[in-house]
């Protein structure tokens, strides 16, 4: 569609949804505060650069060999680089710790410094984005029995309590370089397979080493510290750890953000409605979005009916000041800087379809008890012209309308994915 017709069709959306009371222009200057952060393990298959081998096993799985994955940082950077171009805004990087630079030394998980991700710090630097961080607790020879922080061996123990405290000063280092609050999250696959007796004990571990690991004072400026819970995982079917509930009383009794995955609860659950529980408690919490198909299976994350509530909610509530927002899939199987560009674009969409609702009037009937008019409004809403808003916010920002970022990536696969060993 040439720039003058979408234009065109934008300020007729423009009237239509003022009919409604909403302000197109006030919505798309919001959106454009939000930044997602963007996960880097799409780009390689969750392997990082510890091995030439990569990671195996821990619970953590792509599926599908589709050609092209990157097989270094620079080759991985370069991805991240034409997904952001096709994204609207601006937003930020989210690295796992498997993904440092050593220079070919072989560098523990319990000895990583800041440096070994300076080169990191130095692109999102020239590229001008923030960073966020994670620990990561999988995948690793003291991890193999798939137990780490709530480990009962204290030598184990005290090799991922390092990690932590490692982390943490490498987030408080990116945030310092960068100007913005880094995020660095914990997640541990801890728990087991099937029936189990000790509930407690393994708790009582866990909350020791997260005491230990978080006792040092960072600036808050610098870096936000997350706990991250599970429903259960590959080899903790019956029982993890670290539970919702344990990570809610411990984020609340020691100031954390509550990272809420989508993937990480009931299939029939929905992070949507957590939203405002947690948030009376919290002053920030950390969102990892997801899609999961009957488990937590990471699909790659789509303008759907889920989406749509985790971004009604934020706004509704007025949580976007208090929310980070960051993506957490992988799919093997599709191109994946498509994947990227599909997931980042269907999360900024439905805050957009979010900021566009009509939301004073809903409320109104919902105060006024007028629950045939809220159900019939709600419906009317849906049908309103948010592809034109959308639309003219992409070429607002520069990036391609449309389907054409499709035919972007596929250039970029023939000119540089399909040369990759």
């Amino acid at each position: 569609m040439p720039n003058a017709a979408i234009e065109t069709t934008y300020h007729l959306a423009r009237q239509r949804y003022a009919d409604w009371g909403v302000d197109t222009d006030e919505a798309l200057r919001r959106l454009e505060q939000i930044a997602i952060s963007m996960h880097c393990w799409q780009g390689d298959d969750v392997g990082g650069f510890e091995t030439d081998a990569g990671l195996t096993g821990g619970g953590i799985m792509a599926t599908g060999t589709y050609p092209g994955k990157a097989r270094n940082a620079d080759q991985l950077r370069a991805d991240l680089e034409k997904a952001f171009r096709l994204i609207p805004g601006v937003h930020r990087l989210n690295l796992h710790a498997i993904y440092r630079e050593t220079g070919g030394k072989p560098v523990d998980r319990d000895r990583i410094e800041p440096a070994h991700f300076q080169r990191w710090i130095d692109w999102a630097r020239q590229l001008g984005i923030g960073m966020d961080f994670n620990s990561t607790y999988f995948s690793h020879p003291k991890a193999a029995d798939g137990f780490t922080l709530a480990h009962p061996d204290p030598g184990i123990r005290r090799f991922w309590i390092d990690h932590g405290i490692a982390c943490r000063k490498i987030g408080a280092a990116i945030g310092r370089a960068l100007g913005t609050p880094c995020v660095t999250n914990t997640w541990i696959p801890d728990g087991f397979k099937d029936v189990t007796i000790d509930r407690k004990g393994p708790r009582l571990l866990l909350k020791k080493s997260l005491d230990e690991m978080f006792a040092a004072a960072v600036d808050p400026q610098a870096n936000r510290d997350a706990v991250e819970s599970k429903l259960f995982g590959i080899g903790s079917e019956t029982y993890v750890v670290g539970s919702h509930e344990f990570y809610l009383g411990y984020a609340v009794r020691n100031k954390k953000l509550l990272c809420l995955d989508a993937g990480h609860f009931h299939p029939t659950e929905t992070i949507a409605d957590k939203i405002s529980s947690v948030l009376l408690y919290l002053d920030e919490i950390l969102l990892h979005v997801s899609r999961g198909i009957r488990w937590d299976s990471d699909h790659v994350v789509i303008l759907n009916d889920d989406l749509r509530a985790i971004a009604e909610e934020l706004v509704r509530g007025d949580f976007l000041d208090r929310v980070h927002i960051g993506l957490d899939f992988f799919d093997a199987s599709i191109n994946r800087v498509a994947a990227w560009v599909i997931g980042v674009r269907a999360m900024i969409k439905a805050l957009l379809a979010a900021l566009l609702e009509p939301t004073p009037l809903l409320r109104q009937c919902e105060v006024d008890g007028d629950f045939t008019g809220r159900l019939a409004l709600v419906e009317e809403v849906k049908t309103l012209p948010l592809g034109a808003v959308w639309d003219y916010y992409c070429l607002k920002e520069g990036v391609p309308v449309g389907r054409k970022w499709l035919g972007e990536v596929r250039q970029y696969e023939s000119e540089v994915l399909s040369r990759r060993g």
